[in-house]
């Protein structure tokens, strides 16, 4: 697929009840984790004049990220989100406003191979119509993350924002709360395809593992090993998604980047926080990842 991905949308601080503060966002964890496993990325976001918004800047060189589409915001404070921890499951405080919400249409964007955002960042109308510029370029491939985080969501306005996608990636809770009903998950899972007219659908269960659905109506399921350690599960959901996103971008079969994707989310519930800073933690996966092993069997009827 020629032309690099963008990825739109906030980057922000994860700051944890013990005090520890993790660089994340949904979008800013896709970008990373797409850098350290061979692509580049072209990461749109916004961030404050703070010191919060030079650790970023700092992070991303450090990481040889490009940073020509982060913009600098005079005014607004960069993005935080206070966590906490409630059964073993993250619940996020996402402090409002942010640079992030404020995100203006970029002067250039390279050519793209996909567009990757998640609906977090439409939240506020500035950042929605920088959204729209990008959207209305037409990308060969527009990749949706659903991220329902009360008050940030209204069922219709993510709908609307799904429609026109072609890939769509979401977790349980939020398949039951955009398409609710008696019928099995699979079953509202297929309908939301259909309706929205997507290319394929990529569920999210947690410890149950994951789930691809497309409009041929394939489906392939991949599961976590046993006995993993889990230090926390922030994240774990952009990590698979990333490695879809890889396999889109580099024409891998589904079943594989299934596979593959939930063997990477597996292992970085294993780290603590969303984004890891060593990449020794990313050269097994691209060396196994390069032998070509086979993915998982596709689930019949």
């Amino acid at each position: 697929m020629s032309g690099r991905p963008c990825i739109f949308g906030e980057v922000l601080f994860d700051d944890f009840p013990d005090g520890r503060r993790v660089l994340g966002g949904a979008p800013f964890n896709v970008a990373w984790h797409l850098q350290a496993l061979g692509e580049w990325p072209f990461f749109i976001s916004r961030v404050g004049t703070d010191s919060k918004g030079t650790a970023i800047h700092t992070a991303m060189q450090g990481w040889a990220m490009d940073t020509s589409g982060l913009q600098t915001d005079g005014r607004l404070p960069s993005g935080r989100v206070q966590v906490r921890i409630a059964n073993g499951e993250p619940a996020y405080d996402i402090i409002h406003p942010a640079a992030w919400d404020a995100v203006e249409p970029p002067a250039t964007v390279p050519a793209m191979s996909l567009l990757y955002h998640g609906t977090l960042a439409l939240r506020d109308a500035t950042s929605r119509l920088a959204w729209q510029h990008l959207r209305d370029s037409q990308p060969a491939v527009v990749f949706v993350d659903v991220n329902l985080r009360s008050p940030w969501w209204r069922r219709e306005q993510v709908l609307q924002d799904i429609s026109g996608a072609h890939w769509v990636k979401l977790n349980r809770d939020e398949l039951d709360l955009l398409a609710p009903g008696e019928a099995v998950a699979r079953k509202r899972a297929e309908a939301l395809i259909e309706d929205m007219g997507l290319r394929g659908l990529l569920l999210t269960d947690g410890a149950h593992g994951a789930e691809v659905f497309t409009a041929a109506g394939e489906r392939w399921e991949a599961r976590p090993a046993e006995n993993i350690a889990v230090v926390d599960t922030v994240g774990a959901g952009d990590a698979l998604t990333a490695v879809m996103v890889l396999g889109l971008l580099r024409n891998w079969p589904l079943e594989v980047s299934l596979e593959r994707a939930q063997g990477f989310a597996s292992a970085l519930v294993g780290q603590r926080g969303a984004t890891v800073m060593d990449p020794n933690f990313y050269a097994p996966f691209v060396a196994q990842w390069l032998t070509g092993q086979a993915g998982p069997q596709q689930v019949s009827g």
